[in-house]
């Protein structure tokens, strides 16, 4: 059963402060968690944790740190949300359907998936991200906007404007929506979980 959340609850209530909504993210790799990191400071009525990526990318792993995390935590919190986010790249149907039946398990359980990979979510903060038929061309279509990328992205071009954008693209090219993760290139589902940061967020003025 889930806990009740009670982090500083009560000095929350006394001063009459919403209790921040906390999103704990698993990732496959750093770029992740360098974005949604970005993302944290940008917006400041969420919470974002991100769970280190280590060394084994796989999803399973991705799957068993966030069990681990939860694990330590006596959790999950009701309240909070856990996203497992990976690539479809070369990944199976198998290795995909553990992590999005396990999504599947509770309402703040979810699962964002990118075809052929995250950098395909980023792509989507410049253009429409039309017509990507492998990961090679992901990353060369990327470098037109980020000529110096290589896994580590340059903060000061991204801002909650194109963010924004990037969710409005990304759902667009997710019509109808797909049940579990994209079967086709040219597909995300991060904007699931961007798009409840946003909604939970109030923005900074940076």
């Amino acid at each position: 059963m889930a806990k009740h959340r009670t982090r500083k609850a009560t000095r929350r209530n006394f001063l009459t402060l919403p209790l921040r909504k906390r999103f704990v993210i698993s990732t496959e790799g750093k770029t992740e968690l360098q974005y949604f990191g970005m993302l944290n400071r940008l917006c400041r009525s969420a919470t974002l944790r991100g769970i280190k990526s280590g060394t084994k990318s796989a999803p399973q792993y991705v799957l068993k740190r966030m069990k681990e995390f939860i694990r330590l935590e006596k959790g999950p919190i009701s309240g909070d949300q856990y996203w497992l986010v990976t690539d479809k790249n070369s990944w199976n149907q198998q290795q995909l359907g553990e992590l999005f039946k396990w999504s599947e398990t509770s309402e703040d359980f979810g699962l964002a998936v990118s075809n052929p990979k995250f950098e395909y979510w980023l792509l989507l903060h410049f253009e429409d991200g039309r017509n990507v038929s492998s990961s090679a061309e992901c990353s060369l279509r990327l470098k037109r906007y980020l000529p110096d990328y290589d896994k580590s992205i340059d903060q000061a071009k991204f801002t909650l404007e194109n963010i924004a954008q990037a969710v409005r693209r990304a759902k667009r090219g997710d019509s109808p929506p797909c049940f579990d993760w994209p079967r086709t290139s040219s597909a995300t589902t991060v904007y699931k979980l961007v798009e409840m940061i946003l909604e939970s967020s109030e923005p900074t003025n940076v």
